[in-house]
This record gives C-alpha cells, structure tokens and sequence, in this order.
C-alpha cells in the first residue's frame, strides 16, 4: 500500500479486467486467431498483457498496428472486430482467474459497505458470462458495462451513472481499478480511488498516476473501509 486512507464509502465499484480477474490468456487467445486469420503474426500473451484495458475496439487496434495509440483502416478494423467477437465468444472464461485476494476483499466490502457495483469497459456480451462463471455475479447489484453509457472509461459517465443508479453522490463512492484510466476516470467523477499494483496498466507502475492508496491485494481493503 502506498499510504493510508480512511473511508467510509455508500458504495464501492469494483473495475472488472486486470483487477478482480486474470482474463489476458482468454483475450489473447482471441488475438491471436484473429491474426492468424488475417494472415498477420499474432501479438502473444505479453504484448495483450499491455494492449488491455481500453475495450475490444482499442485492443484490435493495437493489435492491428502494434501501437497504443493509432487506428488501423476502418475496413481491416471492421473485419478484425467482427472475428474478434466471435472468438472472444468461443474462449471467454476458459482460462481466467480470479486473483489472490479477490474474494476476500469482495467479502470484506460487502460486509462494510451497503452498495457494490462492477463498472468494466467490457461489452455487457462478455461481462455477465465471466463473472457467472467465475462466481463473481451475485457481490454487484449493478453492472455497468462498457456498452451501459455512450462512454467507457477514463470518461467518468460509467462512474456518474453508478452513483446515481444508487442515489449516492460521487464523494460518497469509492473505485478501486487497476490503470491510468481507472484513475483518470474516478477523478473526472470526483471520486476516491485505489488501485491494485498487478493489474493491466501498458507495463506502468500505478503509482505513478497517483491513486489515493496503491493495494498489493484486494485483502487490503479491508483495513481501508472503517
């Protein structure tokens, strides 16, 4: 933990990827047929690993041009996309995890906290089926998918629609994420916000955006919501 802060939130947003669950083997896999399919040398688990953490669209740009930031031509990307979904389909689930800790935390803010919510820039396609599988579904009395808004995060109106769903204001919510854009977000949303030290953050240490606590594991949480 990078320091110590003391809250005693309404509700607390859990982001999905890269913080609750290990889900880069699955998406990997998905690139990498899609690659293959388009006659193209597929990224490989390592360079996924620091593609995540945008949404689908983002991910199949970065694997189209090998860049963070460009977009590949709208053809190819169409293409690619629509392979994309359906691969995605086919391995969602098979091989994520959740993280140590994950469960734990999850128990210790149900148990402190009145409201839990999941905001994750996945498709609400592909969120429900993993946390389903993955046991994670009942902890959250709202999902907010990267299809909810007509934003994904770092904008903050996935955030601002969770509180107001709940009728909490935004001072009142903490998010806990994994990257930049978690970060990014929560404070465009005027909200606290932690973030664990092994999610998906392009290969940057968290702490350099500044978080209000940096979490080795979900179980520290729980010494965070008194």
């Amino acid at each position: 933990m990078r320091h110590t802060i003391n809250l005693a939130p309404q509700l607390v947003l859990f982001d999905l990827d890269g913080t609750l669950v290990d889900s880069v083997k699955d998406l990997a896999a998905a690139a990498d047929q899609m690659m293959l399919a388009l006659a193209r040398v597929p990224p490989g688990v390592d360079c996924v690993r620091d593609y995540v953490g945008n949404g689908i669209e983002r991910l199949v740009h970065r694997c189209l041009t090998g860049d963070l930031a460009a977009n590949a031509p709208a053809r190819e990307f169409d293409r690619a996309l629509g392979l994309f979904m359906t691969l995605y389909e086919q391995h969602n689930a098979t091989h994520s995890t959740l993280y140590p800790g994950v469960i734990e935390g999850l128990e210790a803010s149900a148990s402190s906290v009145p409201h839990l919510g999941c905001v994750t820039n996945k498709s609400q396609r592909f969120t429900q089926p993993l946390l389903d599988a993955l046991g994670l579904a009942d902890y959250f009395e709202l999902v907010v998918c990267g299809d909810t808004t007509a934003h994904k995060k770092p904008h903050p109106a996935p955030l601002l629609y969770a509180a107001e769903f709940f009728a909490v204001t935004p001072s009142q919510v903490l998010f806990v994420g994994d990257s930049a854009n978690d970060v990014q977000a929560a404070r465009a949303a005027q909200m606290a916000v932690v973030c664990v030290n092994y999610g998906y953050n392009h290969g940057q240490d968290i702490a350099e955006s500044k978080p209000d606590a940096v979490l080795q594991s979900l179980v520290e949480l729980r010494a965070l919501l008194v």
